[in-house]
């Protein structure tokens, strides 16, 4: 028996990517990576492509070598997953920022300001996943934020109320996703660990607009949503804030309910109880068995231990092998390395 296996976004950037990342040590609490990104595009001038280009293709190109089933682009042009979408988006300030205290005053930093509606401009991930899906025969998926995930990542100076504001970004949302569909991507992915930490808040509103992000999209498009419990500030820093682990319990149902096809869940850095999995009667589960904030690489046989266990839950067809989150913190040789163990693992169950 065979398991599919996909990654989830960010890979570490090649070294000739010479742009700020929020994966550099201390980007994450100063906003550096925010705050410099555009003035390292312009410093690449009309190199910038080329550069971004050949970055994807090796990203590409590890995964594939890895054994990886579904890659992504490794969100090489992004200086984070957020930002990089806000920057295409009508109604964002990045040149005044916003400082902000977050996750219950364990982090602060400055953000984007958010001083208008908030509207779509023209479509820009599918030049993106046009570029990735050229150096491969093997399904290329792209990743967006989620509305919450967006509404926690940035400042808003308009709006006063989430839910609002996440109506109006989930219809930015969905003008890009519908873009990537109709230009023939066919595996796009909806990040929103918001709902990990705020679980009320995602059952009252959040996931009815991720719901808006898949208005109109066509048959034949795997609608891909993640859900992650907290991501650390550097590598086997294990003492880092994660969300409480009943929080899949308490969304399970009506993720299951939703218009998600396939849920991105946590299981390495720290195990479900897999009952949980029996809650997903339609959703297939991206199972992540590989830790993305340690150094100690996995065996096969113990990632090959929880899969099966996995399997006395869900059907072979609905569970896909994955790490919990991005790469970026492992750096090249580790994540190769972890990949690996993920595709024997999957491939030899």
């Amino acid at each position: 028996m065979a398991l599919l296996t996909t990654t989830i976004g960010a890979y570490p950037k090649p070294e000739s990517v010479a742009v700020p990342d929020w994966f550099d040590p201390g980007a994450m609490d100063s906003s550096i990576a925010t705050t410099t990104y555009q003035a390292a595009i312009e410093r690449l001038g009309p190199e910038a492509e080329a550069v971004f280009a050949e970055g994807t293709r090796q990203v590409i190109e590890d995964q594939v070598d890895a054994g990886i089933d579904i890659p992504t682009d490794g969100e090489v042009r992004r200086e984070n997953y957020v930002h990089y979408h806000c920057r295409h988006l009508d109604g964002f300030d990045f040149e005044n920022l916003s400082h902000r205290v977050l996750r219950g005053g364990a982090y602060e930093t400055d953000l984007p300001t958010i001083t208008g509606p908030v509207t779509a401009r023209a479509p820009f991930l599918p030049h993106d996943w046009r570029i990735a899906q050229g150096f491969t025969d093997r399904p290329v998926k792209i990743t967006l934020p989620g509305p919450m995930t967006i509404t926690d990542t940035t400042a808003d100076q308009h709006y006063g109320d989430p839910a609002a504001l996440g109506r109006d970004l989930a219809a930015a949302l969905n003008a890009e996703v519908l873009a990537l569909a109709e230009a023939g991507c066919r595996h796009i992915q909806i990040d929103e660990p918001l709902f990990a930490r705020k679980p009320e808040a995602a059952l009252d509103y959040g996931l009815d607009n991720i719901d808006r992000c898949w208005e109109g999209v066509p048959e034949g498009v795997t609608k891909v949503m993640h859900m992650c419990c907290g991501y650390p500030n550097a590598l086997d820093d294990e003492d880092y804030p994660k969300a409480d682990p009943g929080a899949y319990f308490e969304l399970a149902e009506a993720v299951d309910a939703s218009r998600v096809d396939a849920v991105s869940i946590e299981d390495a850095h720290r195990h479900n109880d897999l009952s949980l999995l029996d809650r997903f009667r339609n959703t297939t589960v991206i199972f992540g068995v590989i830790a993305i904030a340690r150094s100690r690489i996995e065996s096969v046989e113990e990632l090959r231990e929880r899969l099966q266990a996995a399997l006395k839950h869900l059907p072979a067809e609905r569970l896909v092998a994955a790490p919990d989150c991005g790469l970026g913190h492992l750096g090249r040789d580790l994540a190769l390395r972890k990949l690996r163990v993920l595709s024997e693992a999957a491939r030899n169950l």
